[in-house]
């Protein structure tokens, strides 16, 4: 049996197209330090975060109102003991209908728990999916660089 990828979904009254266009705005919900395109197919865009995370990612899928896949190609944490724990995972974002609604399945695939990054990142997602992306889905405004849920985040980290 595999250890399981951290997920998490969402049920918003949105239509899936709504929900496609708000996930391919990840300067609106996940953060402004994101330079590179992001909304088609091959894409490629870099991610950082202070001095703490630096990514790059490719756009693997992009089909609209149905799903969009990132493969992270490169990562570097400076808190944890191998910088590289995102490397080679995806981040996929499902959409579909369930009984009158749009439903958003977030999964970090390759996110697990025996990553020494797991709990800071399941932390990071939760606010950023479940809040910041909610957010900008149901009433089209953000908080990408939340500060309470930065220092969270902040609080969660010992750097190397």
């Amino acid at each position: 049996m595999s250890t399981p990828s951290f997920s998490t979904t969402l049920l918003v009254d949105q239509s899936p197209a709504e929900v496609f266009a708000a996930v391919n705005k990840p300067r609106e919900w996940w953060s402004a330090e994101i330079d590179g395109d992001t909304g088609r197919l091959g894409a490629q865009f870099a991610y950082h975060y202070r001095d703490v995370h630096r990514c790059r990612i490719r756009v693997e899928e992009f089909v609209p109102g149905e799903r969009v896949v990132w493969r992270v190609l490169e990562n570097h944490f400076n808190f944890t003991a191998d910088t590289t724990e995102w490397t080679g995972t995806r981040i996929v974002f499902a959409i579909d209908r369930v009984a009158g609604q749009t439903r958003l399945t977030f999964v970090h695939d390759g996110l697990v728990p025996a990553y020494e990054c797991f709990d800071v990142c399941v932390n990071a997602w939760g606010g950023y999916v479940g809040g910041s992306l909610r957010s900008l889905i149901t009433t089209g405004v953000a908080d990408p660089d939340n500060e309470v849920r930065n220092t969270r985040a902040q609080e969660l980290i010992q750097p190397r």
